[in-house]
């Protein structure tokens, strides 16, 4: 059974991988990826620990990438993209950024995750997984937000 889970596991986290960002894949900064999404991309920034870890940190990614993979429309009318961090994957200068920004990373945190609205501001943060109906109301109700949903 235990085996069972884990290919599951397995299978999953490749799919969601090939849909979304990984900041460990770029060559960028992290720095650099968000000012380059700056005026144009809603960002879901995510951060967790790997499972070796003993946190909930890597399940909580899982999660939290499971609640938006049925909303690929409703994440594109929002312009939202979600990039992905593990710990373990995550390069010294952007545990450094994550941590002297206004991210406050604290390094010991299993999961935490940033809302980022267009003008590159943090909008929310969030310790665990956000159901997709409840991100995609606080992004509806910022006011650039609604300026989009008026035009045709």
């Amino acid at each position: 059974m235990q085996n069972r889970w884990l290919v599951s596991l397995t299978a999953l986290l490749i799919v969601l991988t090939l849909v979304m960002e990984s900041v460990a894949n770029q060559r960028k900064s992290l720095k650099a990826i968000l000012n380059e999404k700056k005026d144009h991309r809603r960002v879901l920034l995510l951060y967790g620990r790997d499972a070796s870890s003993g946190s909930p940190g890597q399940h909580y990614l899982i999660d939290q990438q499971e609640a938006l993979h049925e909303h690929k429309e409703a994440m594109a009318e929002r312009d939202l993209d979600v990039i992905v961090l593990i710990a373990s994957d995550l390069q010294e200068p952007d545990r450094q950024f994550l941590m002297q920004s206004e991210f406050k990373l604290v390094p010991h945190e299993d999961y935490m995750g940033w809302l980022i609205g267009k003008d590159g501001g943090i909008k929310q943060t969030y310790k665990k997984p956000v159901p997709a109906e409840e991100l995609f109301n606080l992004i509806d109700s910022m006011p650039m937000r609604r300026q989009e949903a008026k035009k045709p």
